[in-house]
């Protein structure tokens, strides 16, 4: 007979007190796990906040622009006239902010007067000309007009480059800085929120480079891709949860649904680009393909979530649905998929967040393009956001450099709404049994 054991042996108390010591060990290395992510977490956003909020702003010098017939080289009564704003398109607008920038700074060296022009940026005769054409009434006036600063007087404005560094640091020469600081002095200078970051497309230019073109991107991107993996997703759930015969055949099926879930993403890339664009020829980067390759991706997510969803009913819910009657089709569709449906909703949009942020099956199909214009329909040149962050993130032009951080902000923000919505929908509808 075994003798019952004495817990207040020394071998016993000294078991104890090591099975304490690893106890505690474990708890301290985990509290030291999670501080230490915490930290990094804290680190990452902290500095693409920092890098990212000034790309929400940008500075504005005021010219008050002549839109004068000498200055533009048109007459008046060719813009009263029936053909008035094609000779207003027509006009030339390149001396415009040249003239202004010479009669406030009192400059008439031609060479001066094109060294000053480097303070705004390249698009201001674009500006001008929109300007003048929305508002016609502007011509033969002298208007003051809030333009956009160039790339590198925006980086000295905002402290991103210090004044007092070398010329070739700073890339702004010495008599260029004093204009610009003669500007400030008489309030000519601003700092602005950058609204055309929101409501343009991509530049070549940073201080004209916006997220907008890449924001409908992604959009119309995930609109495809809802559109396809979603019903056939769920379909294929329900099927075989609740129709599919328990054989090898299933087995199988299940096993490859499974594994095509930890596929990595660029695989499905080359899919995309072996099916959609080599075999069915379809328009290379549109959101169309992009949509189509990143549902493929999405698929197994949306099949497994459905799958737990529908398997976390109560048989006594399909039981009560055959006892009044209800036919197999009734009992799936009129009970289990609508208990189900909260769970199936929050595996969709985790795989659709998680299609938002995925770059290498994108750039396999060709979504990195230079795309000056924001798309307007399914098989438009497109590209995404997690796409123009990459190429922002690889130009030479320091510009860029807050341009990338600002639209990886938007991306997380985009992130953070989708998870936050799964997380509420889950909330809302889950139903304990």
């Amino acid at each position: 007979m075994q003798r019952p054991t004495d817990w207040k042996s020394p071998e016993m108390v000294a078991r104890i007190r090591k099975r304490y010591r690893s106890e505690k060990l474990f708890r301290t290395l985990g509290l030291v796990a999670l501080t230490f992510a915490g930290l990094f977490l804290a680190f990452l956003l902290f500095t693409m906040i920092r890098n990212g909020l000034p790309g929400f702003q940008a500075t504005e010098i005021r010219l008050n622009v002549a839109f004068t017939e000498q200055s533009l080289g048109i007459s008046a009564e060719d813009v009263r006239g029936p053909n008035g704003q094609e000779v207003l398109e027509a006009a030339d607008y390149g001396l415009l902010a040249g003239d202004a920038l010479a009669a406030k700074l009192g400059l008439s060296d031609p060479d001066q007067i094109m060294r000053a022009e480097r303070m705004v940026s390249h698009a201001t005769a674009a500006i001008l000309r929109q300007r003048l054409m929305e508002n016609p009434q502007l011509f033969g006036r002298t208007v003051p007009v809030w333009v956009p600063a160039a790339s590198d007087i925006d980086m000295l404005n905002k402290g991103r480059v210090k004044r007092d560094a070398p010329e070739v640091e700073r890339r702004v020469p010495d008599d260029v800085l004093g204009w610009f600081e003669r500007l400030e002095a008489s309030g000519d200078v601003r700092t602005a929120f950058n609204t055309r970051f929101f409501t343009a497309a991509d530049s070549r230019d940073p201080e004209l480079a916006s997220v907008w073109g890449a924001t409908v991107g992604s959009l119309l991107t995930l609109f495809v891709t809802l559109l396809i993996s979603f019903p056939i997703g769920v379909l294929t759930a329900v099927y075989l949860e609740e129709f599919a015969p328990k054989n090898r055949i299933t087995d199988f099926i299940e096993v490859n649904i499974n594994n095509l879930a930890a596929v990595p993403s660029i695989i499905y890339g080359l899919l995309g680009l072996a099916v959609f664009l080599g075999t069915f020829g379809m328009p290379r980067s549109a959101p169309l393909v992009g949509g189509l390759t990143l549902a493929l991706m999405t698929l197994p997510t949306i099949v497994i979530a459905g799958r737990v969803a529908i398997r976390a009913v109560p048989p006594s819910i399909r039981d009560a649905a055959r006892g009044i009657g209800a036919s197999p089709l009734q009992v799936v569709f009129h009970h289990v998929v609508p208990l189900a449906m909260p769970g199936i909703l929050t595996g969709t949009i985790i795989g659709m967040a998680r299609a938002l942020g995925e770059t290498a099956p994108l750039l396999m199909i060709g979504m990195r393009a230079f795309i000056v214009d924001v798309p307007a329909a399914l098989d438009d040149p497109a590209t995404v956001l997690p796409v123009q962050v990459f190429l922002w993130s690889d130009s030479i032009e320091r510009g860029f450099v807050e341009k990338t951080s600002a639209a990886i902000l938007v991306l997380l923000v985009f992130l953070m709404l989708m998870n936050g919505l799964a997380i509420y929908l889950r909330q809302k509808f889950e139903r304990r049994w």
